[in-house]
């Protein structure tokens, strides 16, 4: 059973299902549903479309690069039967579909966790530019007028000081 992709949505298209359609220059599209083979006739570019798996590649919502991708090209050739190998070439297969699994599930915490550090970052930022809507002007006004009389109390502190203090007497 031989499990092919759409040509536009690059999702898994199961015998008897789907349309195909053959080019002129003998090219065969496979598609998985009529939205598809509708969207491949308007002359739609897939990476612009936003519910193919082109358009979540090129954006970086889904994992790109892998190498468990480049084997699974690799096993859609058909091989003279053997049991052995059938059996080796499953447990294969289950493996490659665990590994790829594991770094998907990395690749989207990496993807929430920079999210989430972009947000806080906005998140500061949108306080810092509007903290004069959260903070009372009132607030701030007793704040300066208690940094002021604090300063002006100083002032008269060093004030009184440099009245008071005995003048040295410089003896030849």
């Amino acid at each position: 059973m031989r499990i092919e992709t759409c040509y536009f949505c690059s999702s898994r298209i199961y015998p008897g299902h789907g349309i195909q359609f053959v080019r002129n220059d003998c090219k065969i599209f496979k598609f998985c549903r009529s939205k598809c083979h509708a969207a491949f006739k308007k002359k739609k570019n897939p990476r612009k479309v936003k519910w193919t798996k082109a358009y979540r590649k090129t954006v970086g919502k889904e994992l790109a690069v892998d190498p468990a991708f480049e084997f699974e090209r690799r096993r859609n050739i058909p091989i003279k039967y053997n049991r052995e190998l059938w059996s080796k070439s499953i447990e294969a297969m289950k493996k490659v579909e665990n590994i790829r699994q594991r770094r998907q599930n990395l690749h989207i915490m990496q993807r929430l966790r920079k999210g989430r550090e972009l947000e806080r970052e906005r998140d500061v930022k949108e306080v810092q530019r509007d903290l004069s809507l959260i903070r009372s002007p009132a607030a701030g006004l007793k704040e300066r007028k208690a940094l002021e009389e604090a300063a002006e109390s100083e002032e008269r502190m060093e004030a009184s000081n440099d009245e008071h203090e005995p003048e040295e007497l410089e003896i030849n």
